[in-house]
């Protein structure tokens, strides 16, 4: 037997419907919500009035008019009016992100600290989080939750580390954060939160192979707009792919792993940042042109390989991101077409359209998604 829709339930769900439509257009008028959901003006006049109430909307200036008389109320979203954070933890530093209901950053920090499995060390970064959180635009209330990124496998319910060879931390407990915190956390992969971020930022977005290019390598398998995990949660691990008999010790302890030729800490010499180091390269110093050319020839080899296996878009992101330019996507395209057995069309390649703290807002992403439903 079908249940009737209560009337309390049709009031919500146009609530909902309101809601939801400001967040996708924002400056819209009473006239063109009633016109585009097919409501009445004053079933959309009560809902927005008490949307307003609730600090959820707000007026955002006036629509213009060719007519004369008094102008329409153009009405938004606060986009402030819920919060999530995202921290990412290194071996030597800390990161932590405020994002707003659009998911755009609206504060950041970052601090040095040596990650050490302490008790001490965990309670520090919650001290850290609370003083950032009590210097954002809003309430402890209106924050939704924090996601903590790391450089390791995660369980499926979010709340321990299965894997986490580069912090020695395989088995911590999401306890150690969320006993002294006043949201709900969650832990979360840094490749699948840069891989979150970039699905943000790309509603077309459909199927693709992230590349997450930072002090280590990581990697996100992307098929019809969902992250695959795979059967044992380690899909898209690409840095531990055998590539070399003679090559680098890994940290996973075998020799040669794809990590060991296409990380920033490959890349990098002893103390040298990565700022300086394009700077060079750029400039024309030539020490500093061959070590990326040939960092970019062990890259083209991994990502062929990988091609080869998932014949999809190449999404280059991580903290490598912002310093590729077009003429390093050429010369993997070439690089590429001569090792590929196919005449491959230079199309599959693209950078990442989130480079800035795009694991710190893809860890606090799931958040929002979450509170739009």
């Amino acid at each position: 037997m079908t249940k009737s829709i209560t009337p309390t339930q049709i009031k919500k769900n146009n609530r909902s419907l309101i809601y939801h439509y400001l967040y996708q257009h924002p400056g819209s008028s009473q006239q063109e919500l009633a016109l585009q959901l097919h409501l009445s003006r004053p079933t959309v006049a009560s809902n927005l009035s008490l949307l307003e109430s609730e600090g959820r909307i707000s007026k955002s200036g006036q629509i213009a008019s060719e007519s004369a008389g008094r102008k329409a109320a153009a009405y938004a979203i606060v986009p402030d009016f819920r919060i999530a954070l995202g921290v990412e933890l290194l071996k030597n530093e800390v990161k932590v992100v405020a994002v707003n209901l659009y998911g755009k950053s609206i504060a950041r920090d970052s601090f040095s600290e040596t990650y050490t499995d302490t008790p001490e060390y965990y309670q520090m970064i919650c001290d850290k989080i609370l003083i950032f959180a009590r210097a954002l635009p809003c309430e402890s209330s209106q924050i939704l939750g924090i996601g903590f990124a790391m450089q390791a496998l995660i369980s499926a319910d979010k709340k321990s580390i299965l894997y986490g060879k580069i912090l020695s931390c395989t088995g911590l407990s999401l306890s150690v954060f969320s006993d002294h915190l006043p949201w709900p956390c969650s832990f979360i992969h840094d490749a699948e939160s840069a891989a979150i971020s970039e699905l943000w930022a790309s509603p077309d977005l459909t199927d693709a192979f992230y590349l997450s290019l930072s002090r280590h390598l990581g990697g996100s398998v992307i098929a019809k707009r969902t992250i695959m995990g795979g059967k044992h949660g380690h899909s898209g691990t690409i840095e531990h792919i055998h590539m070399r008999d003679n090559g680098i010790r890994c940290y996973c302890g075998q020799i040669g792993c794809m990590e060991t030729l296409c990380s920033v800490k490959t890349l990098l010499a002893d103390g040298e940042t990565i700022e300086s180091f394009f700077t060079n390269v750029r400039q024309g110093n030539v020490i500093c042109s061959c070590r990326w050319a040939a960092f970019l020839s062990d890259l083209a080899e991994c990502i062929n390989l990988l091609h080869l296996v998932y014949d999809t878009d190449f999404i280059l992101g991580g903290h490598l991101a912002p310093y590729l330019q077009e003429e390093d996507l050429l010369f993997l395209h070439e690089k590429i077409r001569q090792l590929t057995p196919f005449g491959e069309p230079a199309d599959f390649l693209r950078i990442s359209k989130m480079p800035q703290d795009n694991i710190c807002i893809g860890a606090a992403l799931p958040y929002i998604q979450g509170f739009w439903g």
